[in-house]
């Protein structure tokens, strides 16, 4: 591949040629809809978070309307549905309370499913769903196949897909049994192939760690038999990327250590190239949105081999 960089700020630049819309539900900063729009499409966003609206109205071409998404939402006119329902129910991090949380979001992507029978729709979700709630996946995967539906899910890293970093997420594809998931790339891409000179540099918005910080990370890395030090390794891809190692300093935070052995936390626009971000993408809102924001989304390129994959299929013929 030729410059990472140069790749994703040429290949990730929205140009509407198409005639389907597509409806991207909890939008989040629109990861997976830049993905959607630099491979043609126009997309219309629906996303609870004020900063996260900001930012797609301010990069898509596409407009993203603030509202909370539930069974009674009256969702706007679209040929393609796609997007992240709130993966905090089922996220490995967390508690997984699964469709008991007040915070599952899968009932109204079904009621948007309902309401449009989109030629199809695709969910990105954390692989959390296929083990403590693989009982209610495969609830939601019936209900969607009462629709009509031919209802595919399949588990992704994102580094087969030149993203660098380690990603993994379920994609769950509705369609007419046509579709085909994209096929792995054979090159990954390295953390220091995204990051560049930037991995060597200390800008004045740096933030070091204290010693106390590294004697809390020395003891944490020692409790845990870590092999292998968390600190960011240029040579592979980054480990995943989460509101909690990005914003949180504890000792599974993401850090850059400089060639002078000192160590700072990772920056925004570092974060957002190891989600395959453009740099002309420009976030919304505080530091700590801004961290939320890229943690929460789906990587750009990644959501663009999707994109692709769909085209794929729309060109198959999709009725």
């Amino acid at each position: 591949m030729r410059d990472y960089v140069k790749h994703i700020n040429s290949k990730l630049k929205p140009k509407i040629k198409r005639k389907e819309r597509v409806l991207d539900l909890f939008a989040g900063a629109g990861g997976l809809a830049l993905g959607f729009e630099a491979s043609g499409f126009e997309t219309i966003g629906i996303e609870m978070d004020k900063d996260c609206c900001e930012t797609y109205n301010k990069n898509l071409k596409g407009s993203c309307t603030q509202e909370k998404i539930n069974e009674d939402t009256i969702f706007p006119k679209a040929e393609i549905i796609i997007g992240g329902p709130p993966c905090q129910p089922f996220s490995v991090g967390g508690k997984q309370a699964g469709n008991s949380d007040t915070r599952n979001g899968f009932p109204g992507f079904i009621a948007a499913v309902k309401q449009l029978h989109p030629k199809i729709f695709l969910i990105e979700n954390v692989r959390g769903m296929l083990y403590k709630n693989k009982a209610y996946l495969l609830e939601v995967l019936d209900e969607l196949v009462g629709l009509g539906y031919v209802v595919d899910y399949k588990l992704f890293n994102t580094s087969d897909f030149e993203v660098p970093q380690n990603r993994q997420r379920v994609v769950i594809v509705g369609h007419n049994g046509k579709y085909k998931y994209p096929d792995k790339k054979d090159k990954k891409i390295t953390a220091g192939e995204a990051l560049q000179e930037l991995a060597t540099l200390a800008p004045p918005e740096s933030k070091f760690l204290t010693p106390s910080m590294d004697a809390y990370i020395k003891r944490y890395e020692d409790k845990s038999s870590c092999v292998t030090p968390r600190d960011l390794h240029l040579d592979r891809p980054a480990r995943t990327l989460t509101c909690r190692n990005l914003a949180g300093a504890t000792g599974d935070m993401h850090r850059v250590k400089l060639p002078n052995g000192k160590r700072r936390r990772l920056l925004p626009r570092e974060a957002a190239r190891l989600q395959s971000f453009p740099d002309h993408f420009e976030f919304q809102g505080g530091e700590t949105s801004v961290y939320n924001q890229i943690g929460n989304a789906v990587p750009p390129l990644f959501a663009k081999h999707l994109a692709e994959s769909v085209v794929n299929y729309l060109a198959l013929g999709s009725n």
